[in-house]
């Protein structure tokens, strides 16, 4: 399933894994992930002010395709609201659709980005994402759109992206990179983002370590712990 801070690698696994987990457990199957990253990066942007985040995430899936679920991160203090505090929490709620079709894999969903205690910051985007794998590689391209609301400065916001995934059997380690392009009311003058980096499953748990960088904020290593269930 498409989540804005897992886009597509693990989004990818997770489409194609939930009809074989659905056909194991019956008509429905949860999974989720709970860890933390050294600093939490979307899109290119920081936001937890390079500080450590702890995030976690759940999803219920259907055998038809269908999910929905919750994910949740530590941020920077954000949207100051009436009593002069922001929000130190994002939660996203998200639905969607993830299956096959003309040979690729299709993912179509929405996201409601929540800020608890920020004022008139919250939104809702609609992310698609197309991927195909060949062999040991996964190509994936995809747009996440925010039409024009309160949380987004009253301008509808757009971000590009593309990503590639190489994952051979015998590695011990898949190898990623994503390279992104936004325009409205995140990035009023246009802004590139990419990301490299590197995971290792070890058991329930995936290591991970990125350099994330942008044409508008300085780059980062960063690293990342997830145990899943």
């Amino acid at each position: 399933m498409i989540h804005r801070a897992i886009t597509a690698g693990l989004a990818a696994l997770l489409a194609t894994a939930a009809p074989a987990m659905a056909q194991d457990a019956g008509r429905w199957s949860v999974e989720g992930r709970i860890g933390g990253v050294s600093d939490y990066r979307d899109r290119g942007y920081t936001l937890s002010a390079g500080d450590p985040s702890l995030q976690g995430e759940i999803t219920l899936a259907h055998e038809t395709g269908l999910y929905g679920g919750v994910w949740g991160a530590s941020i920077e203090e954000y949207g100051i609201g009436a009593d002069g505090d922001g929000a130190t929490v994002e939660v996203t709620l998200y639905a969607g659709w993830a299956g096959s079709a003309g040979g690729f894999d299709v993912d179509l969903g929405v996201w409601q980005n929540i800020y608890p205690d920020g004022d008139g910051v919250n939104y809702v985007e609609f992310p698609l994402q197309i991927g195909r794998t060949f062999g040991d590689a996964t190509f994936s391209t995809g747009v996440v759109w925010a039409p024009a609301q309160t949380g987004t400065g009253d301008e509808a916001n757009t971000w590009v992206w593309t990503r590639a995934d190489y994952a051979p059997e015998a590695w011990p380690v898949s190898l990623h990179a994503v390279l992104g392009h936004e325009d409205g009311g995140f990035a009023p003058d246009g802004k590139t983002d990419w990301r490299v980096g590197v995971a290792a499953p070890l058991g329930d748990f995936t290591l991970g370590v990125d350099w994330v960088d942008s044409d508008t904020e300085d780059s980062a290593v960063v690293a990342s712990v997830f145990w899943g269930f």
